[in-house]
């Protein structure tokens, strides 16, 4: 039935208000579509550098509840989008090296990781046009001075890289909520980079040969503490078992062809951790395998290191109740050659390849930056890391 005029008339106002309220929602929430970044909620301590002492106050201005969500002003909300426009316009995705790795530099290329049209640099004048920065954790200040001073674009993440374990990094409580994104060695990170990995091998490799043996068991070490557990584990075992032992700890520092030589003559070698956290798996087990010596772990978990390479490939100190029983087993297997080379099944279908301080995390954060654009925050960074 068709509404008459008064009919009309009367529901005018109701239809004219219903569309308002429906033009605000779509306003609003394309509005938040566009936020990236939350003003940092945390407290204002002697921690508290000026770029974030400046964004706090104008957090609590707009935001009175304390809110750690960002609330843009009407003034700064169409520079912002204006900068975000012209950052994905760019022909490539721009990776800021804030700080070189322990003063390490690296090569700013991917080429060789197959990922395109991103530019790593460490040009800080590039620092408004930049998707990313990349923090490295150990080259931090503790009362953040060499963070950046300027405001943050909505657009940019910032990455928090370390592949030191918790016992090895300082906790700076001023770095809670100041990250986006995570880079280490742990697989729960947004960018998780292992120490080492496997990967298949292919027809242009060569087929694995087991290098000529001397020796049972090989330690290298330089970082020797007595209350480390690896140096009470091996107190114990080198009771019952010989341990060739090298390295700066027993003033025989080593030179590169020295340690590959080493690791290419030992049947067995101590892949021991200088600290026990989760994922903590280093070069120490990587460098071994990649050599054909079979790791003895002591780190995290067994299932931890099997979550990495294949359950047969290595000894966990956790197998055995006691070192003696594990000496026990090493002194049989040097005796048992066809059970020893079961440790080497896994080397018919892959190789192991290490990774590059900084330039395999520059690369691996410069694709997930491609590949996320969405708002993601990191907001307990230290109950995460250090918790």
């Amino acid at each position: 039935m068709a509404c008459s005029a008064s009919q009309w008339t009367s529901l005018r106002p109701i239809l004219i208000s219903i569309v308002v309220v429906l033009c605000f929602l779509y306003t609003f929430l394309s509005y938040r579509s566009d936020i990236q970044y939350p003003h940092f909620g945390i407290d204002m301590s002697p921690y508290c550098p000026a770029f974030l002492c400046a964004e706090n106050t104008q957090t609590n201005e707009s935001n009175p509840d304390n809110s750690t969500e960002l609330h843009n002003n009407p003034h700064s909300n169409q520079t912002q989008k204006i900068q975000a426009a012209a950052m994905d316009a760019e022909r490539d995705t721009i990776l800021l090296i804030w700080m070189w790795p322990f003063g390490f530099r690296f090569d700013l290329n991917c080429n060789d990781f197959n990922i395109s049209r991103c530019h790593s640099t460490n040009d800080k004048n590039l620092y408004h046009k930049a998707h990313g920065i990349l923090f490295h954790h150990r080259d931090i200040n503790g009362q953040l001075s060499n963070m950046p001073k300027l405001p943050r674009p909505s657009f940019q993440k910032w990455v928090w890289f370390n592949m030191e374990s918790p016992a090895n990094s300082n906790l700076i409580p001023g770095l809670n909520q100041v990250f986006n994104l995570t880079c280490s060695y742990r697989l729960d990170s947004d960018i998780p980079v292992p120490y080492g990995y496997l990967e298949p091998v292919t027809s242009e490799d060569e087929s694995f040969k087991l290098p000529a043996k001397d020796k049972l068991v090989c330690w290298i070490v330089s970082n020797w503490n007595p209350k480390y557990k690896r140096v009470e584990y091996y107190n114990e075992l080198k009771k019952h078992v010989e341990i060739h032992i090298y390295g700066k700890a027993f003033g025989k520092k080593l030179s590169d062809q020295e340690y590959s030589d080493i690791l290419l003559s030992c049947k067995f070698y101590l892949s021991f951790e200088n600290s026990i956290s989760r994922d903590y798996i280093t070069e120490k087990l990587y460098n071994p395998m990649g050599k054909g010596s079979v790791p003895i772990a002591l780190g995290p978990t067994r299932q931890m290191y099997e979550d990495h390479i294949p359950a047969d490939s290595f000894i966990h100190v956790n197998d055995f109740s006691t070192p003696k029983e594990l000496a026990q087993r090493l002194l049989y297997l040097d005796q048992n050659h066809s059970e020893y080379m079961r440790f080497f099944n896994w080397t018919s279908m892959f190789k192991v390849k290490g990774t590059h301080l900084g330039r395999d995390h520059a690369c691996k954060t410069c694709k997930y930056l491609q590949n996320h654009r969405g708002y993601q925050a990191v907001n307990d960074l230290n109950g995460w890391y250090w918790g």
